[in-house]
């Protein structure tokens, strides 16, 4: 008898091949790749490993790659050690994040393997990249937190809109402050309810009045009125356009003007001499000249205020007006018989009447001496200036009124900002009865100082 077709070589064989089957196809339905050699190794730690169970599956982009081989407490942390396919190229750079499967709690780890070009992760090496997926727990406790500060916000509104917290907290103010808006309100429109149904009639009467205006149909309505003045506008803006098309064309003065080159050389030479004679007139210096001084004889102030109209360095004119106190000496003669005498005793009283005079002279500069001729309170005269230190100090000559002639001597120092000091001798010959000694001051300004005061004033 053969020894295959004993029925215990059978039976055995039979069992061998159930078993190989099984084996065979417990390997194509894990999910552990380990079996047969096909696998590579890798670890890496997480701060908490809840949810992970030894054989858990490792995917990457959904797809199971790989296991877990076992959980084991390192340094304080849990290092998971993973087994994935050999074809499963892992980088230095590759990431494992740990994601929940789903409510209950469950999680896998989804692997990343990383670039191509990255160099590639020893077996079992270590993964360093780990990011920890939310899970149930997380959500949890952002659950918690979002319930802690919405009792916060429910307690703050309760203190806000109590009799007792409104002051703590701004809605409560809100709050207060818009109940006694609306009160305010009701008592406004309570206590003014007739001027509001007044100003709601003026209103109903003004649109009403507006309607009117708008749909009036007749000649002299909003309506016809309106065409007529568009059809005057259409006209106005043809009128315009033609004007502009002759223009363009050079036909008229304003086209010649435009259009032809010889009509605006000419208006352009025109427009060079305004100009150059504007920016002569802007270049001429004018100054307010102001002074006072005391005639000690007279006993009163002798004033002047005058303008100065420099066009250059070397020249000026000067228009001024005078406040003399001894513009008009009066002499009345007193006579005087004593008792039982026949001596008469004469006194002579001398009158000093104020009077305005005007003095209007020409002035040229030679170095530091100055010649002025014209007119010198109200008659004919000549003056001679002499400039000293850098101008500051000048002495000054006149002779003037050659009838009774008035020769007058003076000092001027300048000072800062334009006022100056002025002091000296007037009515030399006394040929007027008016020979003083005199002192005073005075102020001098320019077009420029003018021009910071104006642009420096407050008002």
């Amino acid at each position: 008898m053969s020894f295959l077709k004993l029925p215990e070589f059978k039976v055995g064989a039979l069992v061998v091949a159930i078993g190989a089957l099984i084996a065979f196809m417990s390997l194509q339905v894990s999910d552990d790749p380990s079996f047969l050699g096909r696998s590579r190794k890798a670890w890496f730690l997480l701060p908490n490993a809840s949810g992970l169970i030894k054989g858990s599956a490792i995917k990457s982009a959904g797809i199971p790659v790989g296991s877990i081989q076992d959980i084991k407490l390192q340094d304080g942390q849990a290092r998971i050690e993973i087994t994935v396919k050999s074809d499963v190229r892992l980088s230095r750079s590759a990431q494992v994040s740990m994601l929940a499967n789903g409510i209950l709690g469950d999680k896998h780890i989804e692997i990343q393997p990383g670039p191509v070009d990255d160099a590639e992760l020893e077996d079992n090496g270590q993964i360093l990249t780990v990011k920890n997926g939310g899970s149930l727990d997380d959500v949890m406790t952002q659950v918690g937190e979002l319930a802690t500060s919405l009792k916060e916000v429910a307690n703050n509104l309760k203190e806000a809109v109590s009799d007792n917290g409104t002051d703590k907290h701004i809605l409560g103010r809100i709050v207060r402050n818009v109940e006694k808006l609306t009160g305010d309100l009701a008592e406004m429109t309570s206590d003014n309810k007739e001027q509001i149904s007044e100003i709601v009639d003026q209103v109903h009467n003004i649109t009403e009045a507006i309607d009117e205006l708008v749909n009036d149909d007749s000649d002299k309505g909003l309506k016809k009125t309106w065409k007529n003045a568009m059809v005057h506008i259409d006209s106005s803006l043809k009128n315009i356009d033609d004007i502009t098309t002759k223009i363009n064309k050079g036909e008229g003065t304003i086209g010649k003007l435009i259009s032809d080159e010889q009509t605006s050389e000419d208006v352009s030479s025109a427009i060079e001499g305004i100009s150059g004679l504007v920016d002569s007139a802007n270049k001429i210096s004018t100054g307010i000249d102001f002074n006072s001084y005391y005639l000690n004889s007279v006993g009163d102030a002798k004033t002047a205020i005058g303008v100065t109209i420099q066009p250059g360095l070397d020249r000026f004119y000067y228009l001024g007006v005078i406040s003399d106190p001894a513009g008009v000496v009066e002499t009345t003669d007193i006579k005087t018989t004593p008792a039982g005498g026949t001596a008469n005793q004469i006194e002579e009283v001398k009158t000093y009447h104020s009077k305005v005079k005007i003095s209007a002279y020409f002035g040229k500069n030679f170095f530091d001496w100055t010649l002025r001729g014209g007119i010198f309170e109200n008659t004919g005269g000549i003056g001679v200036d002499y400039h000293m230190m850098d101008n500051k100090l000048t002495a000054t000559f006149d002779a003037y009124d050659f009838e009774k002639v008035q020769l007058r001597a003076m000092v001027n120092y300048k000072l800062l900002y334009g006022f100056y000091l002025v002091g000296g001798y007037n009515d030399i010959l006394n040929q007027r009865s008016a020979q003083s000694v005199f002192a005073g001051a005075g102020l001098f300004l320019t077009n420029d100082d003018l021009k910071l005061l104006l642009t420096k004033s407050p008002f």
